[in-house]
């Protein structure tokens, strides 16, 4: 028998493959198709305190391999969420993660302690500081240090429940973020969030997207992702969450090997519902052909060439 018990601070999953935010809606409307029990966790998507429409279509856009999506943290605004989707948490048997998001300090705080005021299953919050599809805060907070240790410090005032750190890509150095945030108190981090893509109509001449710029994610990711969890697992201590491009079994392996604790399940969402349910599946057939007992065996077990 194989273990996939995965712990992150005081908190224990059943396994480690989670949702990315934004691909699984707030996890309430899928589990008509979907068994979510099966998953170690569900991350909402973006939660921000006001009610946001998001930007124009068009706003997503497919790649030969992976997605352009520019949605602008559409979302139904904090007293929505807590008044309409939270009372329905208690149906769905698998652990809560509520991505959080805002252009201020004050905005994640605002956002955050009304959710922690209420009794929930909520286990923690993934505090985006990486979307690169709005005009103001978001990735600005995720490429500098100072402000991002200094969110995470303010935020970790007000709640004793996992505060998770999603990182962006597009920076020259995405271990200085890193650090800052575990010396603030992050819990684990996550990484990647999309990288900046572009696509061009050639008849009409226009971008795909509406806002030009939007965010790539999928498979043509995976390496990217691969590498900066391998670069954060080598100056944090705290559990990393891999993100980026997963569509197998195999692919979650990579991660571990590569430093992460646990991975999020993004694009693939959109091909396959199930898909969480069908990587994880692949992961025991890989964990039993290896004879392998637990899966955290393999967390950080790259070989390196001398």
């Amino acid at each position: 028998m194989t273990s996939l018990t995965c712990k992150i601070g005081p908190v224990e999953f059943k396994n480690p493959v989670f949702t990315a935010s934004g691909t699984f809606g707030y996890g309430t409307d899928l589990p008509v198709f979907v068994d979510v029990s099966k998953l170690g966790a569900i991350v909402t998507k973006s939660i921000t305190y006001e009610t946001r429409v998001g930007n124009p279509p068009p706003r997503i856009v497919e790649t030969p391999s992976g997605m352009l999506n520019s949605i602008g943290l559409a979302n139904i605004g904090v007293k929505k969420f807590i008044n309409n989707i939270i009372p329905l948490y208690n149906n769905i048997n698998t652990k809560i993660i509520v991505n959080i998001a805002g252009s201020s300090n004050n905005e994640y705080i605002k956002v955050l302690k009304e959710i922690d005021a209420v009794s929930s299953d909520i286990v923690g919050y993934e505090i985006n500081i990486s979307c690169p599809n709005v005009e103001h805060g978001g990735m600005e907070l995720g490429v500098d240090a100072k402000l991002s240790n200094k969110l995470i410090t303010d935020l970790r005032k007000f709640t004793e429940k996992l505060l998770i750190v999603k990182l962006t890509p597009n920076i020259t150095d995405i271990t200085k973020i890193a650090i800052a945030v575990e010396d603030a108190g992050a819990d684990a981090i996550s990484a990647i969030n999309t990288v900046i893509g572009m696509g061009i109509d050639i008849n009409s001449r226009k971008p795909q997207i509406y806002k030009t710029y939007a965010g790539l994610s999928g498979p043509a990711i995976k390496p990217i992702a691969l590498a900066m969890v391998h670069k954060i697992s080598k100056v944090v201590s705290i559990p990393i969450i891999g993100i980026g491009g997963i569509v197998s079994g195999e692919n979650v392996v990579e991660f571990l090997l590569a430093g992460a604790t646990a991975v999020e399940i993004g694009t693939a969402n959109f091909r396959n519902p199930n898909a969480g349910d069908v990587i994880l599946n692949e992961i025991n057939q890989y964990l039993k052909k290896n004879k392998i007992a637990n899966y955290s065996e393999l967390i950080g077990k790259l070989n390196l060439y001398e």
